[in-house]
């Protein structure tokens, strides 16, 4: 290489390392600067539960489990929520003990692990793997389906959740790991010689996949039967790989408001709204395994003992990329009876007026036209109308069959979400129009506020975001046609 050239790559090196530098100080000193003015952290963001890790999870058994989420359950209330004082409280809290919204006082907490058994005769075990900051409520529709067709549910709290946030920020994707494995050791004690599923909600759809793909390699692993995939965490944003930089002033003490990405009031008996830096660094990180453990059974051709998986997910998802579940994961598993669900957009005539040009991927970038090893079915409108269909292509063909669903897209709903999948609209939490004798101390997903900015103490996203789906009961129907499946 001539001298001129070394030259010059080195003095381009030394400018493009001085541009990072002054970009990820300018980061530190924006983060640092927020964390510094703003207010202390609140006990439910600085305390931590004691959690069994990974290594303490790989001995114990379902049972000690359940008793260590009684501990964690005394822990939390007397160091937070007995310490909680009037200004603590000024707003909705889950963690003051008179407020509406604190799950203790709920005829059931749904953030603990639970167990559903059948009426009759048992069927197998679905073990259920709920999402990040989320709790075992999000699957529990699921899971009653499951019980009441002969299958004992098993709803699994991660380490973590259901306590306080502050258990985000030390949990790590290895405890998730164990747990799941935990979970799996249960079922397959409680139906010896029968089938196992596995259902999983975003980031419990990468544990699920996680599990799946250990098994294929270790013997000591029961083999699940179906994976059944909502919102799967296959892919996720490039912002998540950078998360830890934010949090990097956080290392000061005066400055540990920065480990955290959402610092918001906890009005939500059921998921936290305070989202730390760690909790994105975990998932991110799970992802990568994920992708690793596909990259080297799709190599060695053990992908061809992958069970079915059956996959729900949103054209649009703020949350995870949606062309991840093809090309990262079921283009690589050979053919054995997967399917994608894509749920479209509403192309109702008045939505389409609003749609950000770009903001909803083209189907191609998602689903290529050539035929494919896994069924595809897309849910979408019926012409210009509200009422749905199913449009489905089988494995190997590139010819769709339009059903008509009998459902039709509420008025004021323009798509799913990340979050909507596994809610119906009756639900007493998340649901559009909630059950009233499914109260869950406030319906956030009927919420309909209206007046000027600037206001209240959330953001209009978080209102606006839908979070229930009005086509579960469809969905339901076909996770409930592979419940007899012996595959």
């Amino acid at each position: 290489m001539a001298t001129w050239l070394k030259l010059w790559l080195k003095l381009w090196l030394k400018r493009l390392a001085v541009i990072v530098g002054v970009v990820l100080l300018t980061v530190f000193a924006v983060r640092a600067w927020d964390a510094y003015r703003s207010a202390p952290l609140a006990l439910w963001q600085t305390h931590v539960p004691p959690e069994l890790g990974a290594a303490a999870l790989a001995k114990t058994d379902w049972t000690g489990y359940v008793r260590q989420e009684s501990v964690l359950d005394a822990d939390v209330k007397a160091l937070v929520s007995d310490r909680l004082g009037p200004a603590d409280c000024r707003v909705v809290n889950r963690y003051c003990a008179d407020s509406s919204v604190n799950p203790m006082r709920f005829a059931r907490n749904w953030n603990h692990s639970f167990v559903l058994e059948p009426v009759g005769p048992v069927q197998g075990a679905v073990v259920l793997l709920h999402g990040l900051s989320d709790s075992p409520y999000s699957l529990r529709h699921i899971a009653q389906s499951y019980a009441a067709h002969g299958w004992v549910a098993i709803g699994l709290r991660l380490p973590g959740h259901g306590t306080v946030p502050a258990g985000l920020t030390k949990a790590d994707w290895p405890d998730w790991r164990a747990a799941v494995r935990l979970a799996m050791r249960e079922a397959a004690r409680r139906v010896p010689g029968k089938p196992v599923q596995i259902v999983g909600y975003s980031n419990g759809g990468a544990l699920a996949l996680d599990y799946a793909l250990n098994s294929l390699s270790d013997p000591a692993l029961v083999k699940p039967q179906r994976l059944v995939l909502l919102s799967p965490m296959v892919g996720v944003s490039g912002f998540a790989r950078f998360a830890g930089i934010a949090g990097w002033p956080a290392l000061f003490p005066a400055f540990a408001k920065a480990a955290w990405l959402d610092l918001l009031p906890e009005y939500n008996p059921y998921k936290y709204n305070s989202f730390p830096v760690n909790a994105a660094k975990q998932s991110y990180a799970l992802t990568q395994v994920v992708q690793d453990e596909l990259a080297t059974h799709a190599a060695d051709g053990s992908l061809a003992q992958m069970p079915p998986l059956l996959v729900f997910q949103s054209l649009v998802d703020a949350t995870v990329v949606t062309r991840a579940v093809t090309r990262n994961l079921l283009d690589r598993v050979p053919a054995n009876g997967s399917e994608l669900v894509l749920f479209d957009i509403n192309h109702d005539a008045v939505f389409a007026l609003l749609v950000k040009p770009g903001a909803v991927p083209a189907l191609a970038t998602i689903v290529p036209k050539h035929a494919r090893q896994f069924a595809v079915t897309l849910v979408t409108n019926i012409g210009s109308t509200r009422a749905a269909e199913a449009r489905t292509i089988p494995a190997g063909s590139t010819v769709a069959t339009a059903t008509p669903l009998g459902i039709d897209w509420p008025q004021q709903v323009y798509s799913l979400s990340h979050i909507a999948l596994p809610f119906p609209v009756n639900d007493g939490l998340y649901g559009l129009t909630p059950d009233p004798a499914d109260r869950q101390g406030i319906p956030i997903g009927s919420l309909d506020a209206r007046g000027e900015k600037g206001v209240l103490v959330v953001g209009p996203s978080l209102l606006l975001r839908v979070s229930s789906n009005p086509f579960f009961p469809w969905i339901l129907g076909r996770i409930e046609a592979g419940m007899g499946s012996t595959q």
